[in-house]
């Protein structure tokens, strides 16, 4: 059986299949059936507090990894995460690395600061709340951009996905929120991203521990996407407007932070704009990203800084933000290899080979 092709088949398939799967078993389990308790029931499954039996809450290991594993593993896939930032770089890529993150997180963050003082930041037009517009347009699929660029830029085109690296997860999404007053402690940003860090210094320490971490960037993905979508409701999905608001990031985050990027690479006297595109995306992972946020602002109310109505408004939007994220990131994946192959055409025409590097040589 080819499950895993078939997967990939989607865009974002490891973290978009895992976590509807595990969104429409948890709405299963939630209907609570009568012959599905009764079995349950009939096994031994201890009640919940509201005397349901529920298939996702048996206990043991199985409800450990597939119920209540989100977060610890989203901090294992951070910690590989940084395991593979790489602090030595070229010049050439290290400015295009550089121009395409900030151009994409200010972008991102413009956005989030205007929608947030025109409607209500929380649960705005559509759903949306400033936090799934900055997470989705801050965080960039780096797998689709180095698929990208490998195909049509150059290799200082791709050696930017050592910079750009730094939007994958919650990290830029917390600094921005902290940016619009969002009272969250230093502790709370320590706290999230220490393993981050921690893994940035082992992988830049030894190259073997570099390689020992790295399948832990994609091996960790499916696991907590299905824990993710276990812990939300099927209908978000189909719910017209989260399905709508899922499509407005999709459509921000493709041309607000491609054009940003490929004005920034103009202002930079760059001739070929296939890495801007490229990164124009919203990446798989970055459905994680509330959940991270919601654990910081656990911290948060725990240090007294955040109220406690505070961090349930922010509980009770995160199933909606992690949909309309997932959405945009199906939606980006099929718009961004589009966009290249338009920008490509369109540059050979005017004889802007992407491939070439500065020397002129077919960096193939």
């Amino acid at each position: 059986m080819r499950i895993k092709d078939s997967i990939e088949k989607v865009p974002g398939g490891m973290m978009v299949v895992p976590l509807l799967l595990g969104a429409t078993l948890n709405t299963l389990d939630q209907l609570h059936i009568p012959f599905i308790m009764n079995i349950l029931k009939a096994l031994g499954t201890a009640p919940t507090d509201e005397g349901y039996y529920e298939f996702l809450r048996i206990g043991g290991f199985s409800q450990e990894l597939f119920k209540d594993s989100a977060l610890v593993l989203i901090a294992l896939f951070l910690f590989c995460v940084g395991s593979q930032m790489n602090l030595k770089i070229g010049g050439r890529a290290l400015k295009k690395g550089v121009l395409l993150t900030s151009s994409k997180y200010l972008t991102g963050l413009a956005v989030g600061m205007v929608f947030g003082l025109i409607f209500d930041p929380w649960t705005g037009i559509f759903g949306l709340s400033t936090m799934a517009i900055i997470a989705g347009m801050t965080n960039s699929n780096s797998g689709m951009y180095a698929a990208l660029t490998g195909q049509y830029g150059n290799r200082s085109d791709v050696g930017g996905l050592s910079i750009l690296a730094i939007n994958d997860g919650p990290f830029l999404t917390l600094v921005s929120l902290g940016l619009l007053g969002t009272a969250l402690p230093f502790i709370a940003f320590i706290a999230v991203l220490l393993p981050i860090g921690i893994g940035m210094l082992l992988g830049n320490l030894d190259p073997k521990m570099k390689e020992f971490l790295k399948p832990g960037e994609t091996l960790t993905i499916p696991f907590f996407a299905f824990a993710l979508g276990a812990g939300m409701d099927l209908a978000n999905f189909f719910n017209p407007q989260v399905l709508t608001g899922g499509l407005i990031i999709a459509l921000l985050t493709f041309f607000l932070t491609g054009g940003a990027g490929i004005v920034v690479f103009k202002l930079f006297k760059e001739e070929s704009f296939i890495a801007p595109i490229s990164e124009a995306s919203t990446a798989g992972n970055a459905a994680a990203t509330p959940a991270a946020i919601s654990a910081a602002a656990a911290v948060a109310v725990s240090a007294g800084t955040m109220t406690v109505a505070e961090y349930e408004m922010i509980e009770s939007i995160v199933p909606i933000a992690t949909a309309q994220i997932s959405i945009s990131t199906i939606t980006t994946s099929l718009l961004c290899p589009l966009g290249v192959i338009l920008m490509d055409k369109h540059q050979r025409k005017r004889g802007i080979v992407g491939t070439l590097d500065d020397l002129g040589r077919d960096s193939k």
